[in-house]
């Protein structure tokens, strides 16, 4: 081997080594309701991986995500965000969620616009008023999902496909580091199946982190670097995307309880998870 190889070959591995760990679980547990949902899981997600979380249903994929964002407590075990755990983490703008479903919340009706606005919160805190960038972010975002002509609807009046669409622009307004995405295409008709895949795209390509939990891959598949699939709580395979994956939905198959987000921006009272 050349020098010039060698001196490339150690680059590379230097730049492996030193890229920041998302989000790292070790020995993870869950029980709710008295039922153990996830049992024992080790998982390390190194930033600018695209991670699809794969399996049946009840195999508790959106457990796991919820859990690594602390959302729901370990009963055993312990998880990190970028190296702290969730309860002492602050830099919630490096990290934007896209949950499975948007809950009014009961007060007044949010506008569109105000609920992707409600992504920059984390960058400019809650008291202040919005700068010029932020309008900005918020702008491009509406325009990623093709919302920009809705965005002084009320998000009541939006399709469930049309309101996750929302939930995503959020999350791109915020302009994290990582991305976390529960069934981002539940609901989405094909055409913005496609255009959230071209989105992931570019951002994929500017070295974001995505984790996602999805039964069907569809046009995100060519994104996925690394597939996770859960079984009873476990992880049955972790590796290079797996064809035999079993996320397709069967008949009678049906998707887990979708969890809520307040517009406001935080997440509602989790509830039953699986």
């Amino acid at each position: 081997m050349t020098s010039s190889a060698q001196a490339t070959g150690v680059s590379e591995r230097s730049t492996a080594a030193a890229a920041p760990v998302a989000f790292a679980m070790s020995g993870g547990q869950v029980s709710l309701d008295g039922r153990r949902v996830l049992r024992g899981v080790d998982l390390t997600i190194t930033a600018g991986e695209v991670v699809a979380v794969l399996g049946a249903n009840g195999s508790g994929k959106s457990t796991l995500i919820r859990a690594l964002l602390g959302l729901i407590p370990l009963s055993g075990g312990t998880t990190e965000l970028y190296g702290v755990p969730p309860a002492r983490f602050r830099d919630w703008w490096r990290v934007g969620y896209v949950p499975q479903r948007l809950s009014a919340g009961g007060g007044v009706p949010a506008t569109v616009r105000e609920v992707v606005a409600s992504g920059r919160i984390a960058r400019r805190g809650r008291l202040r008023r919005a700068r010029p960038e932020d309008r900005a972010a918020v702008a491009r975002a509406l325009a990623a999902v093709d919302l920009t002509d809705r965005a002084g609807d009320p998000v009541g009046f939006l399709s469930g496909g049309q309101q996750q669409r929302v939930l995503i622009a959020r999350a791109l307004a915020g302009e994290p580091d990582t991305f976390v995405m529960d069934e981002p295409t539940a609901g989405v008709d094909a055409t913005s199946q496609h255009q959230l895949a071209a989105t992931l795209t570019g951002l994929v390509e500017e070295g974001r982190t995505v984790l996602l939990v999805t039964h069907e891959l569809g046009p995100l598949a060519p994104l996925i670097t690394r597939s996770i699939v859960l079984r009873d709580g476990v992880v049955a395979h972790d590796g290079r995307p797996a064809e035999d994956a079993a996320c397709h939905p069967r008949p009678g198959h049906e998707l887990e309880q979708p969890h809520a987000y307040d517009v406001s921006g935080g997440p509602m009272n989790p509830g039953t998870v699986r």
